[in-house]
């Protein structure tokens, strides 16, 4: 983990502000002024401007079966924004966001590097939607999205779909451009009249109702983990 990483893990401020913090020259590491590279251990003397560091924060994971009208956004300024709707004890940001129309799975976590694995790491990272159109599925629409439709300058990632009902299908995104499945199906002459996420990796939403949230258990803390690489606290 970068210093900067570990900083904002500890709750002391958000990783850019970590990023200033060292470049201004304000963080030492045993003793000596620090710089982003710095290598460091956990039992590493690690100060900002002089006064200790406090213990890195117990990562929290919880996932939450987001409703229509919730913005995935911490701002507190922005009306519906998700944090104060979750209303939860610890600092938690969504990994990656669901549109305002949008519902279904969101994770929280205070865990800054799994957050950066899954939305930037270079592993091609599995999510799982639940579609239902204006008009009903051909075999057609599911073949064109799952080789690629062209948006927003580029053409997606191959995907897979399958129909589950007359106007209903799944589509399983390795991506995640701006609204990707309402443009792709309006591609093909379809609107998107309900969106709902229902997997993420092996964390799956199951029957957990709109709008409720509970803490991912330890098996689904080591499905979601051990993909990307991390170890299961």
């Amino acid at each position: 983990m970068k210093l900067h990483a570990y900083i904002g893990d500890t709750g002391a401020c958000s990783r850019r502000e970590a990023q200033r913090w060292i470049k201004a020259g304000r963080v030492t590491v045993d003793g000596r002024t620090a710089d982003i590279g710095t290598a460091f251990t956990e039992a590493s003397d690690i100060r900002v401007d002089g006064i200790p560091l406090g213990p890195r924060r117990p990562y929290v994971y919880v996932m939450l079966n987001k409703p229509v009208g919730i913005v995935c956004t911490t701002a507190a300024h922005v009306e519906g924004n998700i944090a104060g709707f979750l209303k939860h004890p610890e600092r938690l940001s969504p990994v990656g966001r669901l549109d305002k129309e949008s519902e279904g799975l969101i994770l929280l976590t205070n865990h800054g590097e799994l957050s950066h694995r899954l939305l930037h790491g270079d592993r091609e990272h599995e999510k799982e939607y639940e579609v239902t159109v204006d008009k009903p599925v051909t075999p057609e629409l599911l073949a064109g999205m799952a080789a690629g439709v062209p948006m927003l300058g580029t053409v997606t990632k191959p995907c897979r779909t399958r129909a589950v009902g007359e106007r209903m299908f799944r589509i399983v995104l390795t991506q995640g451009l701006n609204r990707q499945i309402r443009r792709m199906c309006k591609a093909f002459g379809y609107r998107v009249e309900r969106l709902r996420r229902v997997r993420i990796l092996g964390l799956e939403l199951g029957d957990l109702p709109s709008g409720a949230w509970r803490e991912l258990t330890a098996a689904e803390r080591e499905a979601l983990l051990q993909p990307l690489g991390l170890l299961a606290p």
